[in-house]
């Protein structure tokens, strides 16, 4: 099935969204949605933000956020915290490549400290946010929870091997995030919990392996974040705990 988005459906919507992460991506996903969804107040965050705001149109503040830090998602859970509901998370933020750590090409290269790194970032922070996050959406109304995984992370899909630690750490996501979704199908069941493999995207975590990236198929931040947004939009709690690509069809886990 491929997911058939409907481009009106939130521009009703009313409350707040949030970006996770300030990079490329992030930042194009910040800009669209104050197009698509005028009603909503748009929230960013960054690891390096400080308190100030930076307002456009119906952007908000951009806020301090550490995925990997405890006290810095309580932090944001209470600056959030009797404001508007939020009706549309997305985080971005991930954790490929820093300095030594790269992805791995062969066993010899795994290293303890880079699989704990991976997984703080790239596998705890999702469901850890959810978490931080779940008292501030609506029950009584439509709401997205989306977060980007990877193709890489999809273990049907595995056909080259390598990059342990990013591989198994977005594997992770996945599965927690799958389970949160069916915990809040119980719960909370207007919300709608996705994973999206935004493809191969011109932003400094993808730069040092674009090389063999055909011209097509590497995306402009602008681009991927509008696709991005139209598989979202496209998809109803009916849908929730799956794993989407940027054109809308769906990756085995």
């Amino acid at each position: 099935m491929t997911v058939q988005s409907d481009p009106s459906s939130w521009l009703s919507w009313q409350g707040r969204a949030l970006v996770v992460g300030h990079g490329g991506i992030g930042q194009a996903l910040v800009r669209q949605l104050a197009e698509r969804a005028p009603n909503l107040e748009v929230l960013a965050t960054s690891r390096g933000a400080g308190l100030s705001s930076v307002r456009r149109g119906n952007t908000g503040s951009l806020l301090p956020l550490d995925l990997s830090s405890d006290a810095s998602l309580a932090a944001l859970g209470e600056r959030l915290s009797g404001g508007p509901p939020l009706r549309i998370v997305i985080n971005t933020a991930g954790l490929l490549h820093d300095g030594e750590l790269q992805p791995e090409k062969r066993l010899s290269q795994v290293r303890r400290t880079h699989l704990e790194r991976h997984f703080r970032v790239n596998g705890f922070g999702p469901l850890l946010l959810a978490q931080t996050l779940e008292p501030l959406l609506p029950r009584d109304q439509p709401c997205h929870f989306a977060s980007l995984s990877a193709r890489v992370g999809s273990i049907g899909d595995n056909r080259l091997g390598g990059w342990y630690s990013y591989r198994a750490a977005k594997a992770a996501q996945n599965q927690l995030l799958r389970c949160l979704a069916i915990e809040w199908a119980r719960r909370l069941p207007l919300a709608c919990v996705s994973l999206l493999h935004p493809g191969t995207t011109d932003t400094p975590l993808s730069a040092p392996f674009q090389a063999s990236v055909p011209p097509q198929r590497l995306f402009s931040p602008e681009r991927a974040a509008r696709q991005l947004l139209m598989v979202l939009e496209g998809l109803s709690p009916a849908q929730t705990g799956q794993f989407w690509a940027w054109d809308g069809q769906p990756i085995p886990w």
